[in-house]
């Protein structure tokens, strides 16, 4: 029988289970895909603590994203037994098979492994969104990339470049960095040597960056606005650093504009926006231009520890689970 990880109560990822379920039957239009590997997010993490914006009723499965093969098929054109593909969720990924419309499948790229395709759409798609749909980041303009080291970040800044920006990463340890210079960024910030606001200033000679792409939040959003140019874009993209609180004296100073990034949400109010990302993506990854940087693959029944990893700020990009 397969398995999925359970949340029946909300909490820490020790409390979620490895359970067994029964296959339920197909509906008109539905697709039933077996998962190969599915990715480590922080809304999976969040949702099951009961702090993410989406609530599901208990119980549910962990989990936005998945790569895997497709097993069957019920009046769903256009998908075919066999297909290798990219499942893209609210949740429900941490599992051995899921059931879904054909409009959450996205071809798995033939440069990518199963875990690739599994961690690929989530941080890229959002770097995508921040990036080009919201902060308008041109050639040759400053971006500043924090919580380099992660997903999320390492995608920014693989992205950024192919855009032709200067980029600078900002991250917690050597190691983080080394990987995000691998992934082209231009300068390196580590957080404990130099404070980054000094640092960027530094770098480009008292002007500042003209795109801030912060993940983090917390003293890290509100020491951004100190370290920006004229005109810049500063990219709220999450909290893991807590809540920050903007200084509107500096917002203004710099004619500068401070903005939310939802990837999935602003996909769900304006489907055409997610086509055209899907189609760009897809074709960056095809040519070889953008691929996951996977720092650990771990079996299905050790997602306690998979989640943990992301946590402890132990990840240097992504985390797979791995199902057999």
């Amino acid at each position: 029988m397969p398995k999925a990880v359970i949340c029946r109560e909300l909490g820490p990822p020790e409390r979620l289970r490895l359970e067994t379920f029964v296959n339920a039957p197909l509906q008109q239009g539905e697709v039933r895909v077996a998962i190969r590997a599915a990715g480590i997010n922080f809304p999976d993490i969040l949702m099951a603590a009961g702090e993410y914006q989406l609530k599901p009723e208990l119980p549910f499965t962990p989990g936005v994203e998945a790569a895997g093969d497709v097993i069957e098929v019920n009046g769903a054109p256009g998908v075919a037994v066999g297909d290798k593909v990219i499942v893209k969720m609210r949740h429900g990924a941490y599992a051995d098979e899921a059931v879904v419309a054909p409009s959450q499948l996205a071809p798995l790229p033939s440069t990518f492994d199963y875990a690739e395709g599994a961690t690929f759409l989530a941080a890229h798609g959002t770097a995508y969104h921040a990036l080009i749909d919201r902060g308008q980041l041109r050639p040759g303009e400053v971006l500043l990339v924090h919580g380099a080291g992660g997903g999320v970040g390492l995608a920014a800044v693989e992205i950024g470049k192919f855009l032709g920006a200067t980029v600078i990463a900002a991250a917690s340890s050597e190691e983080k960095l080394a990987v995000a210079k691998a992934r082209g960024a231009d300068h390196l910030v580590l957080y404990a040597r130099e404070p980054f606001r000094d640092a960027v200033k530094r770098i480009t000679d008292g002007r500042g960056a003209d795109v801030v792409f912060d993940p983090v939040g917390g003293e890290i959003f509100e020491n951004s606005l100190r370290c920006i140019a004229w005109g810049a874009r500063v990219l709220v993209i999450g909290f893991t650093g807590g809540i920050g609180l903007a200084r509107t004296n500096l917002v203004l100073i710099k004619g500068a504009s401070v903005l939310g990034v939802r990837a999935g949400e602003a996909v769900r109010k304006n489907p055409a926006l997610g086509e055209v990302r899907l189609k760009a993506l897809n074709g960056w990854a095809e040519a070889g231009k953008l691929r996951p940087n996977i720092s650990h693959r771990l079996p299905l029944e050790d997602f306690a520890q998979a989640m943990r990893l992301l946590i402890d700020r132990k990840a240097i990009g992504r985390v797979a689970l791995m199902m057999r």
